[in-house]
């Protein structure tokens, strides 16, 4: 098997920030930002991009505070265009803007595309690399290292290959330090990569790749470029980006390191790829894909049977890598078919001794019994977990003990768009003393867990660091009129961690109050929230 040389020198650009507001449609704060900065940093990247200074107030308040943030791998990169035509780069604003964003590193935008210059941006193609030249040298003079993004440049290869390779030549003799051939339209497929990458290698300059993933081949695209030699590469977490995304690094990096063997990061910040996935995809109210690579909570999960006998005796035999090296973990799916053996393994990853095989049958009984009701153990591991420790006794004291709960919506009149005021009321039992508070929602589910928020306040104020970031209903089993079963999963979050309970009832009311009132008592029980170790 032929594994390519390291490159002396590999840096890794991260593009999270500004490529994750194309999928959310809502704009980031800048304390979101800070905070995703942070987290990319402990991942070990060369660089990550801030955006663009000259774009709004927000950003300009962002870099403000950003430049002053401590980072301990990575640098932070401003991005903008090249100058405007009929320009000097002196007078251009936005040009100015990357000066002044307090950035040791920059990353312009230019076109390697003749048909988007002529085309699209309605100018010479000479008047497209004066440009260029003249905005990498005036950045050059403020004392920046210079990245040129080369916007469409395999598919410029394709149209105008010399025209392309002059982009490239003008970036690296007006000073750049690095000329990023980015497959901007998503299209390229591995093969294609290594020409074009190595017709521009011959004007001597460090070359990188962007690559999108509109054919689904992004991280093998950019896998293709590092083969071809190139020395940078761009991508974002989770693969944020336009259309159908980017590299993406949770998955680029643990190929290198895990697959090439180049140590890219250290072991600590590799394993920081799977929290740094999941906090970041909380933020930015985009929940990592269970089946995502490396770190999906799925990727690495086996059902009951012979495949997870085989994991327990060999995990190689059915993982193609160490969970644990990329922060993730093998995960046993618990479901009516799950054995006692399998709930042993189970338990013991959840820090739980089942070593009593009279403890074991009696769970496994109860898995198969709730199962056939609806209850799904299989996604919600949290709601497992209160299950075994109920029947280990450790809950014959819990957090907190429901007594009753209420809700009711008024609709005034027959205008089915008038407002309907939702309110609930939940009484319960917390460090010995009785408790009843109201809610006011949106809905039900919004209003019982703002009752039980506030009932719980006073006794464990942590739970106000709880969020429902998301809610699922499912019709099991329909009965006559409108009798039915009704399953509920419900994901919690609190400072980078997820938590899945299940409720189940006859109505959607009842099976929502379950799986939330199970995500409450899971969270304090695990001691999620403000002050936890």
């Amino acid at each position: 098997m032929m594994i390519p040389l390291r490159p002396d020198s590999l840096e890794l650009y991260d593009t999270t920030l500004r490529e994750c507001t194309w999928r959310t449609g809502v704009p980031l704060t800048v304390h979101d930002r800070i905070r995703m900065l942070g987290r990319i940093d402990a991942m070990g990247v060369t660089f990550i991009e801030g955006g663009r200074p000259a774009a709004s107030r927000r950003d300009g308040e962002f870099f403000a505070q950003a430049t002053r943030t401590p980072l301990r791998s990575a640098s932070l990169v401003a991005v903008g265009q090249v100058r405007g035509p009929g320009l000097t780069a002196g007078d251009d604003p936005q040009v100015r803007a990357l000066c002044d964003a307090g950035t040791r590193f920059v990353t312009v935008m230019a076109t390697a595309h003749d048909q988007h210059v002529s085309r699209g941006s309605r100018i010479s193609l000479d008047e497209n690399l004066a440009m260029l030249s003249d905005t990498v040298r005036h950045l050059v003079a403020e004392g920046k290292q210079v990245i040129v993004d080369a916007e469409h440049y395999f598919d410029g290869c394709m149209s105008n290959p010399a025209y392309a390779l002059e982009v490239v030549r003008a970036a690296a003799e007006a000073g750049a330090r690095t000329v990023v051939l980015c497959d901007t339209n998503g299209g390229m497929v591995p093969g294609w990569i290594g020409d074009a990458v190595s017709a521009a290698a011959s004007i001597g300059v460090d070359l990188g790749v962007r690559c999108h993933n509109d054919s689904g081949c992004a991280v093998a695209n950019s896998l293709a470029g590092l083969d071809a030699g190139v020395v940078h590469v761009q991508g974002a977490v989770n693969g944020y980006g336009a259309h159908a995304g980017t590299t993406d690094l949770t998955t680029l990096i643990p190929d290198l390191q895990l697959k090439y063997g180049w140590p890219v990061v250290t072991a600590e910040q590799l394993r920081e790829v799977t929290r740094t996935a999941r906090v970041v995809g909380e933020i930015t109210a985009q929940p990592v894909d269970p089946r995502q690579p490396y770190v999906g909570e799925s990727v690495f999960a086996h059902r009951a049977g012979r495949h997870a006998a085989a994991t327990r005796v060999n995990a190689d035999l059915h993982e193609h890598a160490d969970p644990r090296s990329v922060g993730n973990d093998m995960r046993l799916l618990i479901t009516d078919m799950t054995g006692c053996a399998n709930i042993q393994v189970a338990g013991a990853q959840l820090g739980l001794d089942l070593a009593d095989h009279a403890i074991a049958r009696d769970v496994a009984e109860a898995v198969r019994e709730r199962e056939a009701r609806g209850y799904a153990y299989e996604t919600a591991g949290a709601s497992f977990e209160l299950l075994v420790r109920r029947m280990r006794g450790e809950l014959d004291t819990p957090p907190f003990t429901v007594l009753g709960w209420r809700v009711t919506t008024e609709q005034q009149g027959d205008d089915s768009d008038a407002p309907a005021p939702t309110r609930a009321v939940v009484r319960l039992l917390a460090d010995g003393l009785r408790r009843s508070s109201a809610g006011e929602g949106r809905g039900p589910v919004d209003a019982l867990d703002q009752a039980l928020r506030r009932a719980l306040g006073a006794a464990h104020p942590q739970v106000t660091a709880y969020e429902l970031v998301d809610y699922r209903a499912n019709l099991l089993r329909a009965g006559r009129g409108t009798d039915a079963t009704v399953r509920v999963l419900i994901d919690t979050a609190c400072q980078g961690r997820t938590w899945t309970t299940v409720g189940v009832g006859e109505n959607v009311i009842e099976a929502s109050w379950e799986a939330l009132a199970e995500a409450f008592l899971y969270g304090l029980v695990k001691g999620h929230g403000p002050g936890e170790a």
